[in-house]
């Protein structure tokens, strides 16, 4: 695994380090895991990229420049055995997929890693990304999980170089 930058997010035993602060985060209930797998619950080990951010503008003023908006339409694709593979796809969509755009605020900022992205492999795991948490300590499917004070403060300053650092 390649040395942190100073860019990077960095998973550590108490939290996110990032720019010089710690942010308390949660992980996937299966805990961090360098062989991931889909369902298994867990965070996979490894430097991600950051490669999307989404938000919703119903709810909350875009968290940088280059965020994009979530649609109603706007679902990410689950199903392992299909073309679109964690991918963001559109409804109606013949596929499994999780809705973006929920009824909750779970999803109201979503920044996108690149894990097992842009060509997924069946059973590697979809989509992992950093969201606001349900609640303090309570774990994910896999995504990692902040406050969502600490996740819009994370997002107006994460560029085109910034990682997630998950060690193993």
């Amino acid at each position: 695994m390649t040395p942190a930058g100073p860019d990077d997010l960095v998973l550590t035993p108490s939290g996110i380090r990032f720019r010089g602060r710690r942010f308390p985060c949660t992980i996937g209930r299966g805990g961090v895991r360098a062989d991931k797998r889909e369902g298994d619950g867990a965070t996979p080990a490894g430097c991600h990229r950051i490669v999307g951010m989404f938000y919703r503008a119903d709810r909350i003023a875009r968290p940088a420049a280059w965020a994009v908006a979530i649609g109603p339409r706007d679902l990410w694709c689950d199903a392992p055995d299909h073309p679109a593979y964690n991918h963001r796809v559109r409804a109606p969509f013949a596929g499994s997929a999780e809705r973006l755009a929920r009824g909750d605020p779970l999803y109201d900022l979503i920044i996108v890693t690149d894990w097992n992205w842009p060509i997924a492999r069946a059973g590697r795991g979809s989509a992992i990304f950093l969201h606001r948490w349900r609640r303090p300590g309570w774990p994910t499917e896999g995504c990692v999980a902040f406050d969502p004070q600490h996740l819009r403060w994370i997002a107006g300053r994460i560029g085109p170089r910034t990682r997630l650092v998950v060690r193993g």
